[in-house]
């Protein structure tokens, strides 16, 4: 059976549920995780509902979207998405829409902590130290992390948000594209091959001036030139090396977040 043509979000609803979905951690706790988030997210388009915001179908469904919710709170837009649509259609008994909240939660879970924390927050903070190593000052350094970061998860969640309201209930088979089974090992890739770059630059850069290029600190090193690349080409190998022997029990997360307090100290005490 084909999916229906789904009703038209306005514009001013999407937007509404997008912004609420920036917070949709502001209201974590063990009881409910991101259940009152998701709830807060769906509650401008359950205002179609019939009776307003002072109807019983209003109540209930609010209700219901407050319960038990974990998942990745990027992805988290699938399911804010798709919950309204099941809502406004109208089709599905209460206990289905429950069954169904309680499916998304796996998926949308397991996908996004690959795809961001372990690939996507790891490479831009890699790129951002590459810029570091190869001469760009702090505030650059900051500025192109930022941007680069925040701009994927906003599209991770517009993307989610749409996806979620076109398909419905049918949302799963969007989670199967391309880009979110294959996108985990692109980037572990890209984050493999920035490591070897951009550790051993910035670590030339941290080991001389900070202000002068690659080149110069290599000439100017106490070591040497020579010792210089010797000693990063080390650093690089043996750093390589750990990451290897610890891949599955260290989070990408966990060695991004070092990486960036390190060159934030680095930078305040140069």
């Amino acid at each position: 059976m084909e999916t229906p043509a789904p009703p038209s979000l306005r514009f001013l609803t999407g937007a509404r549920m997008f912004v609420r979905m920036l917070a949709v951690q502001a209201s974590w706790n063990y009881e409910t995780m991101l259940g009152t988030g998701i709830g807060f997210s769906v509650e401008p388009a359950l205002r179609a509902l019939p009776g307003g915001r002072g109807g019983a179908p209003y109540h209930a469904a609010l209700a219901r979207e407050t319960h038990y919710f974990n998942a990745h709170p990027y992805l988290a837009a699938v399911a804010v998405g798709a919950l309204a649509r099941v809502e406004l259609d109208g089709t599905m008994p209460p206990a289905q829409i429950e069954r169904f909240r309680i499916a998304l939660c796996g998926p949308l879970g397991s996908v996004g902590d690959r795809l961001v924390w372990a690939g996507w927050l790891p490479f831009t903070v890699l790129v951002a130290l590459l810029a570091y190593g190869l001469g760009a000052g702090p505030v650059l350094v900051g500025t192109l992390f930022l941007v680069l970061y925040n701009a994927g998860h906003v599209a991770l969640r517009i993307w989610g948000l749409r996806t979620g309201w076109t398909h419905g209930m049918r949302v799963a088979g969007s989670l199967a594209k391309p880009i979110l089974r294959q996108g985990p090992e692109y980037l572990a890739r890209a984050v493999m091959l920035l490591c070897g770059l951009a550790l051993p630059l910035a670590a030339a850069r941290i080991l001389g001036h900070s202000s002068m290029p690659i080149a110069e600190v290599a000439r100017k090193s106490v070591l040497g030139p020579h010792a210089l690349v010797f000693l990063l080409l080390a650093m690089a190998a043996l750093l390589g090396t750990a990451l290897v022997k610890l891949h599955g029990r260290l989070d990408g997360w966990r060695v991004a977040l070092l990486i960036v307090v390190l060159l934030a100290l680095h930078s305040v005490a140069s």
